[in-house]
């Protein structure tokens, strides 16, 4: 589970210009804007992530006007209760992501050391955007156990991560902003799953399986297991229309694939692998960017992810995902996988 709500130290404040009032203080790999004075580098803060969702709560009715979100139908299909969404925002020309409060904030008991997790403490829930009515349709199950879910941490939690891999080499895809869609076969089992739950097959209705049986991925994925001797997955995104607002302009449904997962092995192909499964499986891949050798802070990879979209230069691209051409496992993160989003993408898009 994400850590939404942490307690972390201050490790810079710096002025605004022609902003008397508010300040820059940095808080990991964030910018936070706050009120001048309000903290101090080496202070201990309860740092909430965008995209948390604080719940109705007298210490957080201030935001309100600006953030308060109703109750809508979640991604799992359970009703997501009503709070107030942290997002990214720009104040007097700055981009601050997050909001930080005074330790004062916790409940008695709660942990006050650097790094704790105090989301459910505080009940910080992850903000989800409405699932569009047809979307995925029938449900069959959880999301199976014997597959990894789709989901990557961003580099301004990384610090330390980005600069114990300094030096290796990572291929760069664009971050698509769509649905995420994994397609299975395991034991001739044919399977289909959004982001958290395992999808009715048999559902004319769904989106995901309209794609599915357009691309003809049952047949398809068979057909490589059979050839290469392993159960296979495969993970994307599904963009175009009725999906995200279709910022690609796109005029149909379309399956871009980010991975092939080895399911009997329970391993992610490496990239030159990946690439010739999907070439072979004759599926699309997720724009492919080229490759860096990481030299890079958190804020220059931030950078790196301002941009237009390969698919549509009229569209900011939602931002950048690394992966090393090789497979790494990482302490901390496990796959050595992570994302810089676009905050210029965030501030137009991201409601």
């Amino acid at each position: 589970m994400r850590t939404l709500a942490s307690i972390q130290v201050v490790n810079t404040a710096e002025p605004i210009p022609n902003a008397d009032a508010i300040e820059r203080i940095r808080v990991l790999g964030w910018w936070v804007v706050v009120k001048k004075g309000e903290f101090a580098p080496g202070d201990k803060v309860v740092y909430c992530e965008i995209d948390s969702l604080l719940p109705e709560r007298a210490e957080f009715e201030f935001l309100r006007a600006s953030s308060f979100k109703p109750t809508v139908l979640g991604p799992d299909g359970a009703l997501q209760p009503p709070g107030f969404r942290i997002k990214t925002i720009r104040l007097r020309g700055q981009v601050s992501q997050g909001i930080c409060f005074p330790l004062s904030i916790l409940p008695a008991g709660a942990p006050t050391v650097e790094g704790a997790d105090v989301t459910d403490a505080l009940g910080v829930r992850k903000w989800e955007p409405p699932v569009p009515a047809g979307m995925t349709g029938r449900v069959k199950g959880s999301f199976p156990g014997f597959l990894p879910k789709t989901d990557e941490t961003r580099v301004q939690v990384l610090e330390p991560t980005i600069a114990k891999h300094r030096g290796r080499t990572f291929y760069v895809t664009e971050k698509l902003d769509g649905s995420s869609f994994t397609a299975f076969v395991r034991g001739g089992e044919f399977g289909v799953c959004s982001r958290n739950l395992l999808l009715d097959t048999a559902d004319e209705t769904s989106l995901f399986m309209r794609v599915a049986r357009r691309l003809g991925l049952e047949d398809r994925l068979k057909a490589f297991a059979a050839a290469r001797g392993f159960d296979v997955a495969v993970q994307g995104e599904v963009i175009g229309p009725g999906v995200q607002g279709n910022k690609y302009a796109l005029p149909e449904l379309a399956l871009r694939v980010f991975n092939v997962f080895d399911v009997s092995g329970y391993r992610y192909l490496d990239h030159p692998d990946m690439l010739a499964a999907v070439a072979e499986m004759g599926l699309e891949l997720v724009p492919q960017l080229g490759t860096l050798d990481l030299a890079h802070s958190v804020d220059e990879l931030v950078a790196l992810s301002e941009g237009m979209s390969v698919l549509n230069p009229k569209a900011h691209r939602e931002g950048l995902v690394l992966r090393p051409l090789v497979e790494v496992r990482d302490d901390y993160l496990g796959r050595l996988s992570f994302k810089a989003i676009n905050p210029k993408f965030l501030l137009k898009y991201d409601e």
